[in-house]
Protein backbone atom coordinates (compact mmCIF):
# COMPACT_ATOMS: atom_id res chain seq x y z
CA UNK A 1 0.00 0.00 0.00
CA UNK A 2 1.26 3.50 -0.68
CA UNK A 3 2.16 5.63 2.36
CA UNK A 4 0.23 8.79 2.45
CA UNK A 5 2.44 11.71 3.09
CA UNK A 6 1.65 15.53 3.64
CA UNK A 7 4.38 17.63 2.82
CA UNK A 8 4.41 21.13 4.39
CA UNK A 9 6.82 23.91 4.41
CA UNK A 10 6.35 27.85 4.01
CA UNK A 11 8.31 28.16 1.10
CA UNK A 12 5.93 27.11 -1.98
CA UNK A 13 8.91 26.45 -4.20
CA UNK A 14 10.78 23.95 -1.62
CA UNK A 15 7.09 22.65 -1.17
CA UNK A 16 6.55 22.06 -4.89
CA UNK A 17 9.63 20.18 -4.98
CA UNK A 18 9.73 18.25 -2.42
CA UNK A 19 6.16 17.13 -2.97
CA UNK A 20 7.11 16.73 -6.62
CA UNK A 21 9.70 13.90 -5.99
CA UNK A 22 7.21 12.58 -4.17
CA UNK A 23 4.41 12.07 -6.29
CA UNK A 24 6.49 10.27 -9.14
CA UNK A 25 6.92 6.96 -6.23
CA UNK A 26 5.02 4.08 -6.44
CA UNK A 27 5.61 3.95 -2.25
CA UNK A 28 4.21 7.45 -1.74
CA UNK A 29 0.72 9.41 -1.90
CA UNK A 30 0.86 12.84 -1.63
CA UNK A 31 -1.74 14.16 0.17
CA UNK A 32 -3.08 17.84 0.91
CA UNK A 33 -4.00 19.70 4.55
CA UNK A 34 -7.64 18.51 4.70
CA UNK A 35 -7.06 15.05 5.12
CA UNK A 36 -4.28 14.77 7.58
CA UNK A 37 -6.74 12.09 9.68
CA UNK A 38 -5.22 9.66 6.62
CA UNK A 39 -1.91 10.83 7.02
CA UNK A 40 1.44 8.42 8.28
CA UNK A 41 4.13 10.76 7.63
CA UNK A 42 4.13 14.09 7.52
CA UNK A 43 7.54 15.94 6.03
CA UNK A 44 8.64 19.50 6.98
CA UNK A 45 10.77 21.48 4.77
CA UNK A 46 13.10 24.19 6.11
CA UNK A 47 16.12 26.14 6.41
CA UNK A 48 16.65 25.49 9.97
CA UNK A 49 15.14 24.25 12.74
CA UNK A 50 13.69 27.61 14.38
CA UNK A 51 10.71 28.01 17.02
CA UNK A 52 8.00 28.09 13.84
CA UNK A 53 9.09 24.86 12.94
CA UNK A 54 8.93 22.65 16.01
CA UNK A 55 5.37 24.40 16.62
CA UNK A 56 4.87 22.82 12.65
CA UNK A 57 6.50 19.39 13.63
CA UNK A 58 4.37 19.33 17.25
CA UNK A 59 0.99 20.30 15.53
CA UNK A 60 1.80 17.77 13.16
CA UNK A 61 1.98 14.81 15.48
CA UNK A 62 -1.28 12.96 16.35
CA UNK A 63 -1.94 9.20 16.66
CA UNK A 64 0.34 7.31 14.83
CA UNK A 65 1.39 10.19 12.33
CA UNK A 66 5.56 10.28 12.22
CA UNK A 67 7.51 13.24 11.29
CA UNK A 68 10.16 13.88 9.09
CA UNK A 69 12.38 17.03 8.55
CA UNK A 70 14.11 18.01 5.36
CA UNK A 71 16.58 20.83 6.82
CA UNK A 72 18.58 22.69 4.48
CA UNK A 73 21.22 23.71 7.48
CA UNK A 74 21.07 20.59 9.57
CA UNK A 75 23.74 20.37 12.00
CA UNK A 76 24.24 19.49 15.36
CA UNK A 77 21.83 21.96 17.21
CA UNK A 78 19.18 21.48 14.45
CA UNK A 79 19.36 17.89 14.77
CA UNK A 80 18.61 18.40 18.96
CA UNK A 81 15.84 21.07 18.10
CA UNK A 82 14.05 18.73 15.86
CA UNK A 83 14.47 15.29 18.64
CA UNK A 84 12.82 17.35 21.46
CA UNK A 85 10.26 18.95 18.63
CA UNK A 86 9.44 14.85 18.18
CA UNK A 87 10.95 14.52 14.85
CA UNK A 88 11.69 11.20 14.01
CA UNK A 89 13.54 11.54 10.68
CA UNK A 90 16.10 13.80 9.21
CA UNK A 91 17.22 14.68 5.94
CA UNK A 92 19.47 17.39 4.12
CA UNK A 93 17.54 19.21 1.57
CA UNK A 94 20.64 19.10 -0.25
CA UNK A 95 20.86 15.06 -0.28
CA UNK A 96 16.74 14.83 -0.39
CA UNK A 97 16.51 12.71 -3.52
CA UNK A 98 13.68 10.84 -4.48
CA UNK A 99 14.72 7.44 -3.39
CA UNK A 100 16.47 9.12 -0.30
CA UNK A 101 13.82 10.64 0.73
CA UNK A 102 11.26 7.50 0.71
CA UNK A 103 13.90 5.68 2.30
CA UNK A 104 13.54 7.87 5.39
CA UNK A 105 9.88 8.15 4.68
CA UNK A 106 9.59 4.31 4.72
CA UNK A 107 11.36 4.18 8.04
CA UNK A 108 9.29 6.47 9.88
CA UNK A 109 6.25 4.86 8.71
CA UNK A 110 7.46 1.94 9.94
CA UNK A 111 8.49 3.15 13.31
CA UNK A 112 12.26 3.67 13.17
CA UNK A 113 14.38 6.93 13.15
CA UNK A 114 16.80 8.01 10.68
CA UNK A 115 20.00 10.65 11.17
CA UNK A 116 22.93 11.36 9.10
CA UNK A 117 25.44 9.23 9.46
CA UNK A 118 27.96 12.14 10.41
CA UNK A 119 25.37 13.25 12.89
CA UNK A 120 24.71 9.85 14.46
CA UNK A 121 27.89 9.82 15.94
CA UNK A 122 28.04 13.15 17.62
CA UNK A 123 24.52 12.37 18.53
CA UNK A 124 25.56 9.42 20.44
CA UNK A 125 28.29 10.99 22.40
CA UNK A 126 26.00 13.55 23.64
CA UNK A 127 23.47 11.21 24.78
CA UNK A 128 27.08 9.96 26.54
CA UNK A 129 27.72 13.05 27.78
CA UNK A 130 24.57 13.37 29.25
CA UNK A 131 24.46 10.15 30.58
CA UNK A 132 27.62 10.80 32.71
CA UNK A 133 27.82 14.33 33.65
CA UNK A 134 23.77 14.83 34.61
CA UNK A 135 21.84 11.65 34.98
CA UNK A 136 24.14 9.19 36.70
CA UNK A 137 25.41 11.68 39.38
CA UNK A 138 21.65 11.55 40.81
CA UNK A 139 21.45 7.82 40.02
CA UNK A 140 19.39 8.10 37.19
CA UNK A 141 19.32 6.37 33.90
CA UNK A 142 18.03 7.72 29.95
CA UNK A 143 14.69 6.56 30.67
CA UNK A 144 14.18 9.06 33.83
CA UNK A 145 14.60 6.09 36.19
CA UNK A 146 16.83 5.29 38.61
CA UNK A 147 18.02 1.44 39.22
CA UNK A 148 16.41 1.25 42.30
CA UNK A 149 12.98 2.78 40.48
CA UNK A 150 13.60 0.58 38.27
CA UNK A 151 13.73 -3.16 40.61
CA UNK A 152 10.54 -1.70 42.36
CA UNK A 153 8.78 -1.64 39.10
CA UNK A 154 9.89 -4.77 37.70
CA UNK A 155 8.44 -6.28 41.39
CA UNK A 156 5.46 -4.79 41.19
CA UNK A 157 5.19 -6.01 37.29
CA UNK A 158 5.43 -9.29 39.02
CA UNK A 159 2.09 -8.80 41.03
CA UNK A 160 4.14 -8.43 44.31
CA UNK A 161 2.87 -6.43 47.23
CA UNK A 162 4.30 -3.36 48.97
CA UNK A 163 6.02 -6.14 51.84
CA UNK A 164 6.87 -8.54 49.31
CA UNK A 165 8.75 -5.93 47.78
CA UNK A 166 10.18 -4.43 50.49
CA UNK A 167 11.07 -7.63 51.80
CA UNK A 168 13.42 -8.90 48.60
CA UNK A 169 14.60 -5.58 48.63
CA UNK A 170 15.80 -4.72 52.37
CA UNK A 171 14.01 -1.67 51.88
CA UNK A 172 10.95 -0.33 54.08
CA UNK A 173 7.47 -0.74 53.05
CA UNK A 174 7.35 2.99 53.26
CA UNK A 175 10.68 3.68 51.16
CA UNK A 176 9.05 1.32 48.65
CA UNK A 177 5.62 3.24 48.41
CA UNK A 178 7.68 6.41 48.49
CA UNK A 179 9.73 5.01 45.52
CA UNK A 180 6.37 4.71 43.59
CA UNK A 181 4.83 7.67 44.64
CA UNK A 182 8.25 9.15 42.93
CA UNK A 183 7.45 6.94 39.80
CA UNK A 184 4.06 8.39 39.30
CA UNK A 185 4.31 11.84 40.43
CA UNK A 186 7.63 12.37 38.39
CA UNK A 187 6.19 10.86 34.88
CA UNK A 188 2.64 12.04 35.58
CA UNK A 189 1.36 8.38 35.89
CA UNK A 190 -2.08 8.27 37.72
CA UNK A 191 -1.27 4.56 39.12
CA UNK A 192 0.97 1.80 39.61
CA UNK A 193 -0.33 -0.07 36.37
CA UNK A 194 -0.05 3.24 34.29
CA UNK A 195 3.89 2.94 35.92
CA UNK A 196 4.44 -0.28 34.66
CA UNK A 197 3.04 0.30 31.29
CA UNK A 198 5.79 2.95 31.00
CA UNK A 199 8.17 0.69 32.08
CA UNK A 200 7.29 -1.68 29.27
CA UNK A 201 7.17 0.48 26.87
CA UNK A 202 10.52 1.69 27.64
CA UNK A 203 12.02 -1.93 27.83
CA UNK A 204 13.09 -1.82 31.07
CA UNK A 205 10.98 -5.06 32.06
Amino acid sequence: MRIPVYVYSVDPILHAGIAAQLRGRSETEVVDGTDLDSVRVGVVVCDTVDEETARSVRALQRGSLRVVLVVTNLDDANLLAGIDAGASGFLRRCEAVAERLVEVILSAASGDGSVPPDLLGRLLAHVSNIQTTVLSPRGLTLTGLSEREIDVLRLVAEGCETSEIAAKLCYSERTVKGVVHEITTRLRLRNRAQAVAYAVRQGLI
